[in-house]
């Protein structure tokens, strides 16, 4: 019996040296990455402390003693760590909750400030558009006027060879009326000097150079619509059926415009930054800055007028020739766009033919031929206005 007692009493120290063998391997590493991550620092001391007393005391005393720990003691020591690996979760939480309830009252405190600023804005606004009633009708009206001006002249450029003599004319003197009658209407504003490229005579208050501009800059696209009318005129009257060489002279007026409307602005504000109140140093820098500005924006516009002008002055077509007889009589002389006679026939290089009228109109929206799809336009190297169409966009500075 004390043999097989011995035996139990050895297997069973045997399992709980194994098992304490095992926790202390599997705690070793955990304990070290708690504290390296910053989950607990001083709470792991109180756990080894009486560790650290034994090991002081058997250095004194210079004696070796083994601590067998019991299943209480360690139950305990669990529940210590597990308590401090809770306290630090909640801690993070704490401050996670913390930090959204900031970020939050940060949003509440500028949705109030909104709240609170937009009816002032609405009251500064209403007392702006009261100081400048006049000025502010007459930008709306002279604003809508312009966009359906711009509507008026595509549509009429789209009509081509059905266009109306008499309603050309109409136009004509309409947007001429309207021109004279803004310019009469603001006389006292001291539009003309701007107009012909001249400064005013003293500097304008900020909302009054932009009046000034924005008023010259519709004018300018008025009168300059009156003159494509009469382009489209021109084309109608003498029966001038090339509608490459009508939309070449649209875009040409149209860059021509372009530059002219980036000059505009110019003489307002250089007479507006000279202005000695505020010092003749800044106002000297701000000009020349402002004007160093300018300038790159006018030789970028000069350089798509150029480009203009060659596509005018130049007789070959980007996208075919002119085809021979025998072309045409091996087509059919029958022009599949329109279903008529083939008219100043063109051959793509896909050997496909149409009027040149035709095709000209079909590559003003795409670059692939009609019938095969194949490519053959190169992508334009600027814009075309063909359509008769104007900038709306305004040029304020």
């Amino acid at each position: 019996m004390e043999g097989v007692a011995a035996n139990l009493s050895y297997s069973d120290g045997g399992r709980i040296g194994l098992r304490y063998g095992l926790r202390e391997i599997i705690r070793a590493p955990l304990l070290a990455f708690l504290e390296q991550s910053g989950v607990f620092h001083t709470q792991l001391q109180p756990i080894f402390r009486s560790d650290l007393e034994m090991q002081r005391d058997n250095g004194a005393t210079d004696e070796v003693s083994i601590r067998i720990i019991g299943a209480a003691e360690e139950l305990l020591r669990g529940g210590e760590l597990v308590d401090s690996v809770n306290n630090g979760v909640d801690e993070e939480a704490a401050s996670a909750s913390s930090n959204n309830s900031n970020g939050g009252y940060d949003v509440q405190n500028v949705a109030e400030w909104i709240e609170q600023i937009i009816p002032f804005s609405l009251l500064l606004l209403v007392v702006l558009i009261r100081q400048h009633l006049q000025g502010f009708f007459g930008t709306i009206w002279v604003s809508a006027v312009l966009f359906k001006s711009n509507d008026i002249v595509k549509k009429q450029t789209a009509l081509k060879g059905e266009r109306k003599f008499l309603v050309l004319i109409s136009i004509v003197v309409i947007f001429m009326l309207h021109v004279v009658f803004v310019y009469w209407l603001y006389q006292s504003a001291h539009l003309m000097y701007p107009l012909f490229l001249f400064p005013p005579k003293s500097a304008p208050p900020f909302w009054h150079a932009l009046f000034i501009i924005l008023v010259n800059d519709s004018m300018v696209r008025q009168a300059a619509m009156v003159y494509k009318c009469l382009l489209l005129m021109y084309y109608k009257n003498t029966g001038v059926h090339n509608y490459r060489k009508q939309g070449q002279m649209l875009t040409l007026v149209e860059y021509t415009l372009l530059l002219y409307r980036t000059l505009l602005p110019t003489p307002v504000w250089y007479q507006f930054f000279l202005n000695k109140e505020y010092g003749s140093i800044f106002s000297s820098v701000i000009t020349g800055l402002y004007l160093t500005f300018k300038l790159a924006s006018i030789i970028q516009k000069v350089q798509l007028l150029y480009v203009a002008l060659r596509a005018l002055s130049h007789k070959e077509l980007h996208y075919g020739s002119y085809a021979s007889t025998e072309q045409v009589t091996t087509a059919g002389d029958l022009c599949t766009i329109c279903q008529e006679k083939l008219r100043s026939p063109i051959v793509l290089q896909c050997k496909h033919i149409f009027c040149e009228e035709c095709v000209s109109e079909w590559f003003d929206r795409e670059r692939t031929c009609p019938l095969c799809r194949a490519l053959a336009k190169p992508a334009d190297i600027i814009k075309s206005y063909s359509d008769g169409s104007t900038s709306l966009s305004f040029q304020f500075f």
